[in-house]
Parts: structure tokens; C-alpha cells; sequence
């Protein structure tokens, strides 16, 4: 039992190392010049193909219907499109590690949605844990030391948009399903949907581009955090079945504190103390808001027995 709790951490780790290595991967990328619309389109594109030759056995077995149709479009724009446009226009102005501080505030910022949905239920402790992630974007926000120029505090808000986003994305699931489709399902089609989206969007904002030789690292650091994310996803999906939603769900710590990692790392980044003391704030914040065992039991009764 022991040696088997230690395996599924061990891969826990894993799973976050590599979620916080993307961060500053993408750095790389916005930095060479490459324009959000035209990271995604070639991320999902990229992310459909590698789960398509993963997983044909069962692609000819998805369903095909409205409700599904509605599932893969809302997945494609709120949790890829819309959040993935707006995360990599702000990481071409922030740091990398400061954008794996914002990440954390998703739990945060779902928890009032759950609330409004009937999703979840009030509770001061997670009051408290987003109040202490309100603290943690003031800290980065306010002080005038806290960024290297004062000028990129104006992205910060634009930063906020992607993890929005992905608390509106868990809470419409956990609400309304994903129509009888199993993750890989979800993530397939949603990735081909937001590749045809995507495609015309980057056309027509100019901001398509193909990678032509010689290839930059820039090229590389694409290639490789849209496989990443494909596997990281995956294996978090896998986790879930296996472990739990809550034991999985720890894995936004490692997250947060590889993604700050990784940035000082591979490209050099230092931050200034009140930076380390938003990223407390939110680590402590994300104790606070993530769910224990028994509450998730006692919700999960209350809804099957309503």
C-alpha cells in the first residue's frame, strides 16, 4: 500500500515537473516573435495528431451528436482558444514564473462559480483561501518593486483572463457533463474543432507562420510543450481514475512551484521578495481551497441522492 501511495506521488510530481516546464517553454517561443493565434493553431493541431495516433482504436467509436458538438466547442474556446490567446500575448510582457503564480489562482477563482452553480457549497475556510489569492495578485501588483518594470503590472490583469477561464471550463463540466464522452474523447475533439477555429483566426489576424528551416529554438520549445501538454494531460486524466479528483488535484502545487522553478532555471529569472510572498500566499491559499476527502464524499451524496 505504502510503495503504491509513493509510485502515484511519484508520478504526481511528474505530471506537475512537466505542466510547470510549459510555462517557460512558451516564453521562449513568444519571445522569438511567434503570435498567439498561430502558437495554438500549431499546439492543437499538433495536440490532435499525437492523441489521434495514440488513441485510434477508439476513435472511430466517438459519438457524433449536438450535445457533443456543444462539449467539444466550449472546451475548444473557453479552455484552449480564448485562455491559450490571451495567457501567451501576457507572457511575451511577464515573466515566466509570474505567469505559474497566476495559474494557481484557478481553484480560487472557481470556487465562487461553483458557488453561483450549485456546484458547491459555502465554506469560510475556502473564503479564506481565495481572499489569500486576492493577496497574492496584490502583492504583485501593488508594490512598486514587485515586477522588473513597472510597465508590465498593465498585463497582469490580461495574465487573470486564462486561469477565468479554466475555473468556467471545470465548473461547466462538473455541471452539465461532457455528454457521455470519456476525457481523451473531449480532448480530441475539442482539439480538432479549435485547430479549424484556430486556423482562420491566425490567417486573419496575420499572425500565421510555419516553421521553415533552419528551425530556432523557438520552433523546438513549440514542438516540445505542445507534446508535453498532450502527455501531462493525459497521464492527469489517468491519475484521476486511478487516485481521485482531490489526490490529482494537489498536483496544481508542483505546478506552481516547478513552473517558477523552471523559469529561474532556463532563463535566468530572480524575483523580488514580495513575488515569493504572493507565491506563499498562494500556496497557502491553494491548501484552503482545494476539497477534502469527506466533503467531496458528503456533495457527491447530496447530488445522488437529490
Amino acid at each position: 500500500m505504502i510503495s503504491q501511495r509513493m509510485r502515484l506521488t511519484g508520478f504526481l510530481l511528474l505530471l506537475g515537473c512537466g505542466w510547470g516546464l510549459t510555462q517557460p517553454l512558451i516564453k521562449i517561443t513568444v519571445s522569438a516573435g511567434y503570435q498567439p493565434f498561430g502558437i495554438v493553431f500549431w499546439q492543437m493541431l499538433i495536440g490532435a495528431t499525437l492523441l489521434g495516433v495514440l488513441r485510434w482504436r477508439q476513435m472511430g467509436r466517438m459519438p457524433f451528436t449536438v450535445r457533443t458538438l456543444a462539449v467539444w466547442l466550449m472546451i475548444a474556446t473557453i479552455g484552449t482558444l480564448i485562455p491559450g490567446y490571451t495567457s501567451f500575448r501576457a507572457a511575451f510582457h511577464l515573466p515566466s514564473g509570474i505567469m505559474s503564480i497566476v495559474i494557481a489562482t484557478i481553484p480560487m477563482m472557481a470556487f465562487p462559480i461553483a458557488l453561483a452553480l450549485g456546484n458547491d457549497r459555502f465554506s469560510f475556510r475556502r473564503l479564506g483561501g481565495l481572499c489569500l489569492g486576492l493577496i497574492g495578485v496584490g502583492l504583485i501588483a501593488l508594490p512598486e518593486a514587485s515586477l522588473p518594470e513597472r510597465a508590465m503590472i498593465a498585463f497582469l490583469p490580461l495574465a487573470l483572463i486564462a486561469p477565468f477561464c479554466y475555473a468556467c471550463e471545470g465548473n461547466i463540466v462538473a455541471r452539465w457533463g461532457t455528454a457521455g464522452l470519456d476525457p481523451f474523447q473531449v480532448l480530441f475533439g475539442a482539439s480538432a474543432i479549435g485547430t479549424v477555429i484556430a486556423l482562420p483566426l491566425a490567417i486573419g489576424t496575420g499572425e500565421f507562420f510555419v516553421p521553415q528551416s533552419p528551425f530556432i529554438l523557438a520552433d523546438f520549445t513549440l514542438l516540445l510543450s505542445s507534446i508535453v501538454h498532450v502527455l501531462v494531460y493525459s497521464g492527469y486524466v489517468w491519475l484521476i481514475a486511478r487516485a481521485g479528483s482531490v489526490f490529482a488535484g494537489q498536483v496544481s502545487y508542483v505546478v506552481t512551484g516547478s513552473g517558477v522553478f523552471w523559469a529561474m532555471l532556463l532563463l535566468g529569472e530572480t524575483y523580488s521578495l514580495w513575488v515569493w510572498a504572493a507565491l506563499g500566499c498562494m500556496a497557502v491559499g491553494l491548501s484552503l481551497v482545494q476539497p477534502r476527502v469527506a466533503e467531496t464524499q458528503t456533495l457527491g451524496d447530496t447530488r445522488a441522492h437529490g
